[in-house]
């Protein structure tokens, strides 16, 4: 059964973590003069990076990654939101646009990075890449196979970059969509989500054979396991949608309502 006090401390995992953190730490303390004049510590910024390398860490290295992989579709469901919509957001959040410019403004990759952080583009990254790592055979997988489950947790994460890339672009080379597009663009991500719930919550028997024959340490039937996912799943993305359409459209009308200026 679970054993709710084990959190995972390997190294891949903490020692990667510290790394990221600690070359975050350098190159916005000690060697932020490489980057210009006059540069103050983002200490706004940094607060933000931070949370986002400890709600990974939760997602991923807790007592929830135990539950998640070998007795509850739910549990992983839960996870995978905690990596694609706070930790994301934040990772993006908590980088300083001095940071990031000089490596979007690099000849080999300011067309590609264009490309690829328009609104159209993060939104079929993100569905596609969520979508199908929800095909049975891989997701179940993934459940049994350490190194494919890491590679998926690293996938949906940076899928979940791509998706808020048009609300929260740290550079100006690959610059966030504007007001109006970033509704629209949530939109799309929202429609383009449905299949996937719809498959998992509609389904006419359990998808994952790894939650159907897992003991149970819930009241929850396998079925009623998935279901339940499923519609966390689609409950937690309408909610972050309806959140982000908001925003946008809150700020688009302060804009507008803004006077001109001579």
């Amino acid at each position: 059964m679970i054993d709710w006090r084990h959190w995972h401390n390997e190294p891949f995992l903490v020692g990667g973590l510290v790394v990221v953190a600690w070359l975050y730490a350098i190159f916005t303390g000690p060697l932020r003069p490489w980057f210009g004049t006059g540069l103050t510590y983002p200490a706004r910024e940094a607060r933000r990076f931070f949370v986002a390398l400890l709600l990974f860490y939760l997602a991923v290295g807790s007592p929830l990654d135990q539950a998640g992989e070998r007795f509850l579709f739910t549990a992983h469901m839960v996870q995978h939101q905690i990596m694609i919509y706070p930790a994301a957001l934040l990772f993006l959040l908590g980088l300083p646009d001095w940071l990031v410019d000089p490596v979007a403004r690099h000849p080999a990759l300011v067309r590609i990075g264009r490309l690829l952080t328009r609104p159209l583009m993060c939104g079929a990254i993100f569905a596609l890449t969520y979508s199908v790592w929800h095909v049975p055979a891989l997701y179940d997988w993934a459940l049994q196979n350490k190194v494919v489950h890491i590679i998926e947790h690293l996938m949906f994460f940076a899928s979940g970059l791509f998706l808020w890339w048009p609300f929260a672009s740290p550079t100006r080379v690959w610059p966030a969509a504007g007001k109006g597009a970033q509704m629209l663009y949530i939109f799309f991500v929202t429609v383009a989500m449905t299949p996937v719930f719809a498959f998992i919550v509609f389904s006419n028997g359990v998808l994952y054979p790894t939650y159907e024959f897992a003991p149970r340490i819930t009241s929850l039937t396998p079925m009623d396991d998935q279901i339940l996912g499923g519609a966390l799943m689609k409950l937690g993305g309408m909610t972050v949608a309806l959140t982000a359409f908001a925003w946008s459209f809150l700020t688009w009308s302060r804009q507008e309502r803004k006077p001109a200026v001579d």
